[in-house]
């Protein structure tokens, strides 16, 4: 799978700084700052790094790490790559702004298969609605007064709507949804390094158990079209970034070259320079020598 994406591109939006907000029901938003500038980049360009800090992330409540801990983490996410684009990951289609409702896919958060378009961006705009007319299957969304907005808007112009809504300064997104996210990623990861390390000691019971819960992972496929720029590049159209990581990390873990793996001493996911590979670093690997060495002189004693 080595250069996988050497001939792909995707674009996104990040901004340059947000912040933790609480909405009057006392929900945690992560929301660009007022004066953060948004930019535009390739996330394939670096798929590997995204991909194990999500895992990373969604392991560290497990680790024990307190809320503050995991915010920060989240927020320096957010930072480095974006919000998630929850808002069009859930829906089954993400112009659901040229239908009468927002139908929705199963998920953790919302139990109604259906929503009016209204209730549902409220769920994304807590703090300032956008100024959207909705009459039945047509829309009209309104931006005034915020030149870099109409410009971002503007760029972003091949989008369906609500994704080049949700790159907006006003957009937010749950931490509480966006936590669970990375966890659910971390866990499937988990599952299939369980499943291969610990098949000779499962039951059959036990080892379909496993293999139906991974058919439970992914969401709506992201599609793409050929670009014929300086060389054939396929221009992948991700409707949110979450989705996006989870393309990435599929292929990433079907990689039989240079997997993910879990390292032997920190317990972090990394990308192995070969299958036999079992620490993340030289440093991880002299500490886990030292620590069993230690061990060992201590149950001589």
């Amino acid at each position: 799978m080595k250069n996988l994406f050497e001939r792909t591109s995707s674009n996104w939006v990040r901004y340059s700084e947000y912040e933790w907000r609480a909405a009057e029901d006392g929900t945690l938003y992560l929301t660009p700052t007022k004066t953060a500038q948004p930019g535009i980049y390739d996330p394939l360009a670096e798929y590997q790094q995204i991909v194990l800090d999500a895992i990373n992330i969604g392991r560290m409540e497990s680790q024990g790490k307190t809320p503050q801990e995991i915010q920060k983490a989240i927020g320096q996410f957010a930072v480095k790559y974006g919000l998630l684009g929850l808002m069009t990951a859930l829906p089954t289609t993400p112009t659901f702004m040229d239908y009468e409702a927002v139908y929705l896919s199963k998920n953790h958060f919302i139990k109604e298969e259906t929503m009016s378009t209204k209730d549902y961006l409220h769920l994304f705009f807590p703090f300032h609605n956008p100024d959207v007319v909705k009459r039945g299957v047509e829309s009209m969304w309104n931006i005034q007064n915020d030149r870099v907005m109409m410009a971002l808007a503007i760029t972003m112009s091949d989008k369906p709507m609500a994704v080049n809504m949700s790159f907006q300064r006003e957009y937010a997104e749950p931490y509480e949804w966006m936590k669970q996210q990375f966890i659910d990623l971390a866990f499937t990861f988990l599952t299939s390094v369980i499943f291969y390390e610990d098949y000779d000691d499962m039951t059959p019971d036990q080892r379909l158990l496993m293999q139906e819960g991974m058919t439970a992972f992914g969401g709506i496929a992201p599609t793409y079209r050929i670009a014929l720029l300086d060389k054939p590049t396929i221009i992948w159209d991700f409707h949110s970034l979450m989705l996006g990581i989870q393309m990435m990390f599929s292929f990433m873990l079907t990689d039989s070259e240079t997997p993910v793996k879990l390292c032997k001493h920190c317990a972090k996911a990394f990308i192995a320079s070969r299958p036999s590979t079992v620490f993340c670093s030289p440093q991880c690997k002299n500490k886990h020598n030292v620590y069993k060495s230690r061990a060992r002189n201590k149950s001589e004693e």
